[in-house]
């Protein structure tokens, strides 16, 4: 997915890989249940897409008329929002030049009742903002002062030191192939008196480079921000400005603005975001990275950006990108296979059905939004929802605009490269697909590394292969719920029959095999076996329920021995040795389940972990340092009582399964950086 705060069902998960373990632990299944990531065993359409007279592929397509689009719409949408909760949705569809259908649906305002309407309603497009950003640079480029290949150090007042040996330019910007790991510290704050000034965030919050430029897809809300500031240095006007100046003005984008709280006569247009329609509405969502998605728009104005794109650059007589500029950044950028949907100059391929697709979609915690321009048909699909739901609107949103290619431009023939039962029908054929993989787009060096143990397919995915060489990928699904078959239709290439979703395999640049599934905007990458989660959780799960039943058995013992009148007889280096470990239990049992807490917790609004992690990462660390220290004093107390016989061997052999069990937690907190002292993440 292609999100800025992205990901709320996802990034609520971020505590399973210590949750699964305390569940397990604990025996708290509800909880579980609770934070573990839905799976839709239903397209949450079908039933409003059964009432609907529909063309299937291959038959004529419906005209694309207003009339038909709103009917279209209407019983989608309007389904949607009474079923999943969600207060209210705004449309947009243009076609040769012209607004076709704008509308909403539902309410910007729930306990005032008011309606959201197309044109003055302004919904927070999240990373939909990019494109803006990415327009402002093109247009500099155009002006020939920004170069897509030169180091774009040439052009800032600080350095990104090197790496790799290859600078970083604005076409891996454009492209989220710089190498940045991922961050979000700062991204998001509470008040606008915390938001940090452009030039000051860039210069402060650089992530560590993980990849080499121009190799690996990693989706980067630093990378668009960075070229905001390229935009600012360049033209020496403020970016907010700037966009204002040479493009929403020029577009008659009257009620858009990268400015928060929106300014004068906007702030009331501004449509509440909501988790549940049926809950309070939540605080404006004020993003310190705002070139990569600030952005409060009207789905009109939204329609006047897509009309100037699908138009090579103009607008009612306005140019904000000359032909060949436009053309160039919606052209084709391949980075893994050209046999895949790739990047454009800031847009990425969704293409569908025979047609060439770009887009680019964007969330916040509340608002969630999706564009498409249908380039080979001249027509664009905007759609911004002001709530979370209970539904899951990543899938929601692909599968609508599927529906609506269905509907309007159905596919007329088989797709090229349709699986053919004598392509690649023979077990074996890529035999070196297999294997756990992890999202490139992830944390590294910070504790949010723990990111990588998420269910799939947001976290590690696991590939097999069956024997009728069927590839399977953990986590992706249709919409019955079952896992696709993706069949082999070349090397390393394998696609599903129903969906035609691709999935393609390549060798990187160290070795590895990365896996790219749909749309290019993140790949993943084979990790090694000691990274993997089947083992992290093994770990975890296993050391976790040594040191929490030691510590149930201490007082539960205690009393045993109390209501039978039976005094603890031993010596006094079994007391040390007890002592030591009960001390080290539980000050692991402080550092899990602390960190446990912490992003349990403080999920439940993403400005918590995004401004205040950095005191937990000091307290828990220390924490963690204690652990480190009092498992070296288990191993030497232990080591000691097997050289003597003051201890008996049952405490002997308790005092070594508690020390091998910290030993495997030790490892899991160094593993995933539960106990480092990195304040950028």
């Amino acid at each position: 997915m292609r999100i800025l705060v992205d990901r709320r069902k996802s990034a609520s998960c971020l505590s399973i890989a210590l949750f699964v373990a305390l569940v397990i632990v604990c025996l708290r299944p509800s909880i579980a249940a609770q934070i573990s990531p839905a799976s839709p065993t239903k397209s949450p359409t079908a039933k409003a897409a059964a009432s609907l007279p529909t063309s299937s592929p291959g038959t004529n397509a419906h005209e694309l008329t207003h009339a038909d689009v709103e009917e279209f719409f209407d019983l989608l949408i309007k389904d949607q929002l009474a079923r999943e909760d969600i207060a209210g949705a705004t449309i947009g569809i243009v076609k040769d030049g012209q607004i076709l259908f704008a509308k909403g649906y539902g309410y910007a305002d729930v306990e005032k009742e008011i309606p959201v309407t197309a044109d003055a309603s302004l919904f927070r497009i999240g990373s939909i903002s990019k494109l803006i950003t990415w327009t402002a640079a093109m247009q500099l480029v155009e002006q020939k002062k920004l170069s897509l290949d030169e180091d774009v150090n040439t052009y800032l007042d600080f350095k990104i030191p090197p790496a790799f040996g290859k600078p970083i330019t604005l076409r891996n910007l454009m492209t989220h192939s710089a190498g940045f790991e991922d961050t979000w510290h700062d991204l998001g704050v509470a008040d606008a008196q915390q938001l940090i000034p452009l030039e000051t965030y860039v210069k402060t919050h650089m992530p560590r480079r993980i990849y080499p430029p121009g190799e690996v897809s990693a989706y980067s809300n630093y990378g668009a921000t960075l070229t905001g500031y390229l935009v600012q240095r360049i033209s020496g006007k403020a970016f907010e400005e700037y966009a204002n100046e040479n493009i929403f003005r020029p577009l008659g984008m009257d009620r858009t603005t990268f400015v928060q709280p929106p300014p004068g006569d906007l702030a009331p247009l501004v449509s509440k975001g909501y988790g549940l329609a049926s809950a309070p509405a939540g605080r404006f969502e004020y993003m310190t990275l705002f070139p990569a998605g600030s952005v409060s728009a009207s789905a009109n104005d939204m329609c006047n950006f897509m009309i100037a794109h699908l138009q090579d650059g103009q607008f009612k007589g306005a140019r904000i990108l000359s032909p060949e500029t436009a053309r160039l950044m919606h052209s084709r950028i391949v980075i893994f296979d050209d046999r895949m949907n790739s990047w454009a100059y800031g847009f990425y391929e969704e293409s569908t059905n025979g047609h060439r697709i770009i887009g680019h979609g964007g969330d916040l915690q509340r608002f969630h939004s999706d564009l498409h321009l249908i380039l080979d048909a001249n027509t664009g699909f905007f759609v911004s929802y002001n709530s979370k739901g209970n539904g899951d609107l990543g899938l929601d949103r692909q599968r609508l605009l599927q529906m609506f290619m269905d509907r309007y431009f159905p596919a007329a023939s088989p797709e090229p490269n349709t699986p053919s039962k004598s392509v690649g029908q023979g077990p074996g054929s890529d035999p070196d697909v297999a294997g756990m993989y992890m999202a490139s787009r992830r944390w590294e060096s910070s504790v949010l590394k723990l990111t990588a143990l998420f269910p799939a397919p947001n976290g590690q995915v696991e590939v097999t292969v069956d024997p009728d060489n069927i590839v399977r990928i953990d986590g992706f699904e249709d919409a019955a719920g079952q896992a696709i078959k993706f069949r082999r239709i070349g090397k390393r290439l394998y696609e599903d029959a129903e969906s035609h979703e691709r999935a393609g395999f390549r060798r990187g640049w160290d070795g590895k095999m990365q896996m790219q599934v749909g749309e290019a905007d993140e790949v993943f990458i084979r990790v090694n076996a000691w990274q993997s989660k089947s083992l992290s959780y093994f770990v975890l799960i296993t050391g976790l329920a040594v040191i929490v039943l030691t510590l149930i058995s201490w007082p539960v013992a205690a009393f045993l021995r109390k209501h039978y009148a039976r005094p603890l007889n031993s010596s006094a280096a079994e007391r040390a040795l007890s002592a030591v470990v009960h001390v080290v239990c539980v000050a692991f049992c402080v550092l899990f389940f602390g960190w446990f807490a912490v992003f349990y917790f403080g999920l439940q609004d993403f400005v918590r972990i995004m401004m205040g992690l950095g005191h937990w990462i000091i307290v828990l660390g220390i924490v963690g340092i204690f652990c480190l220290l009092g498992t070296i004093l288990l191993w030497w107390k232990t080591a000691q009582s097997w050289r003597g016989t003051a201890v008996s061997l049952s405490v002997k052999a308790h005092a070594t399964a508690v020390a091998l069990a910290c030993a495997g937690l030790l490892w899991f907190a160094l593993m995933w950086n539960l106990m480092n002292f990195n304040l950028h993440y």
